[in-house]
């Protein structure tokens, strides 16, 4: 096992690594810009360096800082976190030129898994459902109608890659599709630098599962069950829960073991996750679940996954990088209670989500327990900057059912006293409440199809 491992990211999943690291005894070195010099992350590591500015392009996105880091401090690996550099394969094959190993899959499988059309051309190779559509790069605005009208309007245009919601354009027409593709090509260039689009079949009523896989380097594949993280806005998740409602047994056998099979299909190694569009039309059925991705890394709602398996998958991520086996064999692996988890964030729902910034004058989470859990990078007096993702905290609840671990939710939710910034609390607690959401009628279209009793208008402030 490491003795000393660095982590290249910063706030919640710097923190999160950091615990599991210190249970196993390993020490921890954070990498930290100008303005995070103060940062609950730096605090909590047994050493932290400084590489650079503000933005992330001159501090947690610079190699070569992040490198020089690992050599002054004796750091054997690199846990990436998610965002940043952890899908990066230049950035894996460097640190393994450098003799310093990745938390993470091999690069082979990051650029095949990265890229959103060879991921799908894979997994048809593996004998997995991909949703219908063009499994090329479309070359222009005109191409993109054409290939639309084939497959039959509504659409999603998608940047091939990334992730996190951005390149994203739903269509339903020619003019729409023309319009939307160049949109989508150019967010995908500014984000990823790669404005290569492909466009598939958006079903109107559908449902986002995914699949947490592990593999580990002498061959051995399980995958950890589901998660549904249906209720998005812009694309991008806001309460995931596992298992997923409604799920039958036939199902989830059959969708662990097409992720089990993309996961084969590339020699993967480490946490990955698999994730599939459900058509919903007809409800839940395990003839009507689509491939759509896989994300080389950990995800943010993997503590759903621990809560329900009482696994801790970052102990098995240092595990298998080590190059030890699997804790566990897919028979070992069993589901007990229901876990939902909450992204709260610095943000204004009424005016589309837009972030928001500012210092956090109160912060009062929830007390934790067995049943309630924060994940946070930050803590009472910090500021919310204009350079980072706004997540506040993560809010995990769980109990021995759906309806018990909702009620906790709801009751930690209104418990949360925040301060100084505008957060998303009270719409994550609307969301929570509502009606259809406790009966399990989960889609991705839930919040824009209630989103009147979700988001009210703005009123004078109090």
């Amino acid at each position: 096992m490491f003795e000393k491992i660095l982590i290249a990211n910063r706030g919640e999943i710097a923190c999160r690594v950091i615990k599991t690291a210190q249970k196993m005894g390993i020490s921890t070195v954070a990498v930290y810009s100008d303005v995070d010099a103060t940062a609950l992350h730096v605090r909590m590591a047994d050493e932290a360096v400084l590489i650079g500015g503000a933005a992330s392009s001159e501090s947690y996105l610079r190699l070569d800082r992040i490198i020089q880091a690992c050599k002054d401090t004796g750091a054997q690996a690199v846990h990436p976190g998610y965002g940043f550099l952890s899908e990066n394969a230049e950035f894996c094959e460097t640190l393994a030129a450098q003799g310093i190993a990745f938390i993470g899959p091999a690069v082979k499988a990051i650029t095949s898994m990265g890229d959103k059309i060879t991921s799908k051309l894979l997994a048809q190779e593996a004998g997995v459902n991909t949703i219908p559509g063009y499994t090329d790069v479309i070359s222009s605005p005109e191409h993109a109608v054409e290939v639309a009208n084939k497959i039959g309007y509504p659409v999603m245009l998608k940047a091939s890659a990334g992730g996190g919601g951005k390149g994203m354009r739903v269509v339903f027409s020619d003019d729409e599709c023309l319009d939307g593709f160049e949109r989508a090509s150019n967010e995908a260039r500014s984000s990823f630098g790669d404005d290569r689009v492909l466009v598939e079949k958006y079903l109107e009523r559908s449902r986002h599962i995914e699949i947490q896989i592990f593999a580990d380097q002498h061959g051995d594949v399980v995958h950890l069950f589901e998660r549904d993280c249906s209720i998005q806005r812009r694309h991008q998740k806001v309460l995931e829960e596992a298992p997923a409602p409604g799920m039958t047994t036939a199902m989830r056998r059959a969708m662990g073991d097409a992720a089990v099979a993309a996961a084969k299909a590339v020699g993967y190694v480490g946490a990955g996750t698999v994730e599939f569009i459900a058509n919903v039309s007809r409800g839940l059925s395990e003839d009507a679940f689509y491939f759509m991705e896989m994300n080389t890394r950990l995800q943010v709602e993997h503590p759903v996954t621990e809560m329900v398996t009482g696994q801790d998958l970052v102990d098995w991520q240092l595990q298998v990088a080590a190059g030890n086996p699997l804790p566990l064999s897919q028979d070992e692996l069993s589901i007990t209670g229901h876990a939902i988890e909450a992204r709260i964030y610095s943000e204004n729902p009424q005016k589309k989500f837009l972030p928001a910034t500012g210092t956090l004058r109160r912060l009062r989470p929830p007390a934790e327990s067995d049943n309630v859990r924060i994940d946070t990078g930050v803590r009472e007096g910090d500021e919310i900057s204009m350079f980072y993702d706004p997540m506040i905290a993560k809010l995990i609840t769980w109990d021995c059912d759906r309806e018990n671990a909702l009620r906790r939710l709801c009751i930690a939710l209104e418990d949360y006293e925040i301060a100084g910034v505008i957060t998303n609390v009270n719409f994550l607690a609307a969301v929570a409440g509502h009606e259809a959401f406790a009966k399990g009628n989960l889609e991705t279209s839930f919040i824009e199809k209630y989103k009147k009793e979700l988001v009210p208008a703005p009123g004078p402030v109090p």
